[in-house]
């Protein structure tokens, strides 16, 4: 089984067995596939977030709902990635969007991982040169309902829920995109960008374990991740996994689904 975490020596003696995936986004309304545009990783095919790995964004599910399987599969398929393809996917933030893309296809049973490091860890020449896979068969599945989290499950009590926002944005200091400020009562934070250090590599498994069981996710209780919208949460999922703490659950919609119901928010730490 791959770890949900591989780093650039892996990819150098994996290279012509995987299908490297660009997953650029950013939240201040750059284009992503403009980056990749000018300059990625030689072989990488660009994945778009907001058509590929979400559904169209409405109040009632969220800025980034997950996309319709068939949606998912076709975009998959035109990328070149298929039912058996192994995917190694990266950014240029420590991994924070791709691990949206690397969540969803190991979710399916599909092998697929964060390149450790991202662009920024990438040894070599970027190139300019666009790739033009060939169609593969990658069969629509549904969503698995056991690694999924409705809203009314994020707030019953029974479980260990964690916000990967910023710590400001947990607090309620700002809200640049939401409704409204703060955090699902009784949810913990833990910011997903701390989950690398400077050069966005990974911090060290015995430090994300002690990270994850200072929130009290120390693997003796099931956690759900919920972020802005269903994305950045994606990456704690992955680091809970890469520490052997086990799967955890994704609430999908988010704060930016909670935020638009009249159920309670809370303030501060």
């Amino acid at each position: 089984m791959l770890d949900p975490v591989v780093d650039l020596d892996w990819l150098h003696a994996h290279a012509g067995d995987v299908i490297l995936a660009d997953v650029r986004w950013y939240l201040d309304g750059r284009s992503g596939h403009e980056a990749y545009r000018k300059g990625h990783l030689p072989g990488a095919v660009f994945i778009d977030l907001d058509t590929a790995l979400a559904a169209p964004a409405s109040p009632a599910e969220g800025r980034h709902p997950l996309p319709d399987p068939e949606v998912f599969a076709a975009a998959m398929s035109a990328a070149g990635i298929g039912d058996a393809s192994t995917v190694v996917a990266y950014d240029d933030a420590g991994g924070v969007i791709a691990a949206r893309l690397v969540w969803l296809l190991s979710a399916l049973g599909r092998e697929a991982a964060l390149l450790d490091g991202g662009l920024l860890a990438y040894d070599g020449e970027l190139t300019t040169e666009i790739p033009v896979p060939s169609t593969a068969v990658f069969t629509p599945r549904p969503w698995p309902r056991e690694r999924l989290a409705d809203l009314a499950e994020t707030v019953d009590g029974g479980h260990v829920v964690l916000d990967a926002r910023d710590a400001a944005r947990f607090r309620g200091d700002t809200e640049p995109v939401d409704p409204r400020p703060g955090h699902i009562p009784g949810a913990r934070n833990l910011p997903c960008r701390d989950n690398v250090s400077a050069d966005g590599r990974f911090l060290p498994v015995a430090r994300l374990r002690e990270r994850f069981a200072a929130v009290g996710a120390d693997g003796s209780a099931e956690v759900i991740s919920y972020c802005g919208s269903g994305v950045t949460a994606c990456h704690n999922l992955i680091a809970l996994e890469h520490a052997g703490l086990g799967e955890g659950r994704l609430y999908p919609g988010s704060w930016s689904q909670y935020s638009h119901t009249d159920r309670p928010a809370a303030i501060g730490d």
